[in-house]
């Protein structure tokens, strides 16, 4: 099956070919330039000569070097121009042909998936799941059976932006930017990432398709857990935990060029049929500052205070997560002591864990057996190393990996 993709990839490498010829071009007509100047002066040199009497006097022996300084300077400050206003040129028309094309239409990663039955499901009605500053998510039942989940992001116009709120140009240069990323993401194959199996570009707007997930989001899974609708035992949040860093740390060490996530929380941690967790919208934030720039709970202070993030960064919203399924609490409300004063879950358990009281941190629905008392225990002084102030005193998503799994085997 051809893809749109494949043909957008065939076209960006026609354009380097005609690039390269380009640059043959300019230097054939730069060599032919020189070559034309020097003849042209020994041309001039040799006629002025031949014209000289051989009883020339001195001065006219001396008229005849300047005239023939002056030609070669004058030859040699033609070429230079010549040479300098193509070189310009051929800059202007490189950067212009290497420019991604913006593909409109589907453009589509997976072979279960056609452009066809993307439009003919996009218009017969989707579902809606859910929402966020990001986007509108919806379940989406294509002709083949195949059941997958979009996401709409929000309109590139006028997002709020320096670069949306500029020319049209502007404009083009976040689309280019957006589309970049997502092929990058299509690209990554990880167990506990989304995959991306297409995207659609309507007019100013992306729809992003997806695995559909059938437990939704981590957040909505523990909305259901604090209201009693489901039970959600240690061993499942610890292998959710594990799976989320997991996933960390495939972006962070194995991808080619290091991936940051920006924006990990847990309406960002999908759950499959077994709770096996699966990051999204890795590095969209990036892409669209004005998600990047709305801060949350699970933000780390130096994003949020100087607008620097590391890969350090992506531990603390991890740390954030990693709380919420030990304490089962909603991170946005203030906790303990701390409730007048607007204190966080990181404050609150640093607190306890200094009183000695970390107990009382636990989520009273999973205490159960001593084993997994200790677990959470251990999990909990972890929680706290990530949530650190200082991005250097956290650990790294490889060193996490064996923090975790030391706790449980998996």
């Amino acid at each position: 099956m051809l893809f749109q993709f494949d043909a957008a990839m065939e076209l960006i490498r026609r354009r380097r070919r005609r690039s390269n010829t380009i640059y043959l071009l300019f230097f054939f007509f730069l060599l032919f330039t020189t070559r034309t100047t020097s003849a042209n002066c020994r041309r001039r040199t040799v006629k002025h000569l031949s014209t000289t009497p051989s009883s020339s006097t001195q001065l006219e022996s001396r008229i005849t070097s300047k005239v023939i300084a002056i030609s070669i300077v004058s030859g040699i400050l033609t070429g230079l121009v010549s040479a300098l206003v193509l070189a310009f040129l051929v800059r202007f028309i490189v950067q212009y042909m290497k420019q991604t094309p913006i593909l409109k239409g589907p453009v589509v990663f997976s072979p279960k998936i056609t452009p066809k039955s993307l439009h003919a499901a996009l218009s017969n009605g989707i579902q809606l799941l859910g929402s966020d500053p990001n986007g509108k998510y919806y379940k989406m039942v294509l002709d083949n059976g195949l059941v997958v989940a979009v996401k709409r992001l929000g309109s590139l116009e006028g997002n709020g932006t320096p670069e949306s709120s500029g020319s049209g140009s502007s404009s083009k240069s976040v689309k280019r930017r957006l589309q970049k990323e997502l092929e990058l993401l299509a690209g990554l194959r990880h167990r506990n990432l989304m995959s991306l199996r297409a995207y659609v570009r309507e007019s100013d707007e992306f729809s992003l398709v997806y695995d559909y997930m059938p437990n939704g989001s981590l957040e909505d899974v523990m909305s259901k857990v604090r209201s009693k609708e489901v039970e959600l035992g240690w061993e499942i949040r610890l292998r959710v935990a594990v799976g989320i860093v997991k996933g960390l740390q495939y972006l962070h060490f194995s991808c080619e060029t290091q991936i940051l996530h920006y924006n990990l929380k847990p309406r960002n941690v999908m759950l499959d049929s077994e709770f096996e967790p699966r990051l999204a919208d890795c590095g969209l934030a990036k892409v669209m500052p004005s998600s990047h720039s709305a801060v949350s709970c699970y933000s780390a202070p130096e994003s949020s205070q100087s607008n620097r993030y590391t890969d350090k960064s992506d531990i603390f919203s991890f740390g954030m997560i990693l709380g919420v399924l030990l304490t089962g609490r909603d991170p946005t409300h203030p906790f303990g002591g701390e409730a007048a004063n607007g204190g966080s879950l990181g404050q609150w358990l640093k607190n306890l864990q200094q009183s000695g009281e970390a107990r009382e941190a636990l989520d009273k629905s999973i205490l159960g057996e001593e084993v997994e008392e200790d677990e959470m225990l251990m999990a909990l002084r972890i929680t706290i190393i990530c949530l650190s102030d200082f991005p250097a005193d956290r650990p790294s998503s490889d060193e996490l990996v064996h923090m975790l799994t030391q706790l449980h085997s998996f």
